[in-house]
């Protein structure tokens, strides 16, 4: 039984012709299924771009990316509050208004309540030797893995809590509680505490994780900011039980703080999108 010879390419074949698509090619992607249809591991569309992708705060796959760009809504919405919530302090205890006479009814009937010894702890902690030595380990930290810019927001976030804090309490020269001294608005080491461990959780949220860390069970990524919370929670109650501040001083630190910590949040999704991606 002879086999069938096969057609000879002639010159005219294959010379000027233009090349032919080749079906096994194009599809070389294809599902499992054969459907033809190009295999994605994420689930996207074959023609979605990537800038479209979603993104969570720190950039990875799910909601809508925050960066580049302005912060996220709700961000942006929850600053614009703090910061109409701090001028309106600040507008009443200039003027002595009327929340500013509430704010000393109130504060005298808290001062000198619970232990004296925890308070007064509680109060140390927004102090710069103990706030300060932590967000210097997340600096340093941050120049050791060659985050240079993520440590220079750092550095300048901290210090913006001077520059901002002692022109407001010489402008307002409010009278601290149980004393003739004044410049006591706003708290100086509620906003210490504020910024300080706040600006610490932002930049070791930035930075990849070390493998042994990754692999343990905990700590989990939320415990940061839950902690940075209490700390500078635990602060302010410290210093209105222990008759250090007023209770309004301790509440304009606390929405002042959220403020100062806004751009270093920006460079912080930047840092942590570009180390996902």
């Amino acid at each position: 039984m002879r086999e069938t010879p096969r057609p000879r390419e002639t010159a005219a074949d294959s010379g000027s012709g233009l090349p032919q698509r080749r079906p096994e090619r194009a599809f070389a992607h294809a599902g499992a299924d054969g459907s033809g249809t190009p295999h994605r591991s994420d689930g996207r569309p074959p023609h979605t771009p990537r800038g479209a992708r979603r993104t969570d705060l720190a950039g990875h796959p799910g909601t809508t990316p925050p960066v580049p760009g302005w912060p996220a809504p709700l961000v942006s919405g929850v600053l614009g509050l703090l910061a109409v919530f701090f001028a309106l302090i600040t507008w009443q205890v200039a003027v002595e208004g009327p929340l500013f006479r509430l704010d000393e009814r109130v504060g005298a009937k808290l001062f000198e309540r619970g232990p004296a010894g925890l308070t007064q702890v509680f109060s140390d902690l927004g102090g710069m030797p103990v706030a300060l030595p932590v967000l210097t380990c997340a600096i340093a930290y941050a120049l050791w893995r060659r985050a240079l810019r993520l440590a220079v927001y750092a550095a300048l976030t901290m210090a913006a809590v001077p520059a901002l804090v002692i022109p407001l309490k010489v402008a307002t020269a409010r009278q601290g509680p149980l004393t003739e001294a004044v410049n006591y608005y706003p708290s100086g080491h509620t906003a210490t505490a504020a910024v300080a461990y706040g600006a610490t959780v932002l930049v070791l949220l930035a930075l990849p994780r070390p493998a042994w860390l990754r692999e343990a069970s905990w700590p989990r990524a939320w415990m940061m900011p839950v902690a940075a919370i209490l700390l500078t929670t635990a602060t302010g109650i410290g210093l209105v039980l222990h008759g250090y501040h007023w209770p309004l001083d301790v509440l304009a630190s606390w929405c002042l703080g959220p403020l100062v910590l806004a751009p270093l949040w920006w460079v912080s999704c930047r840092s942590r999108r570009r180390s996902s991606g």
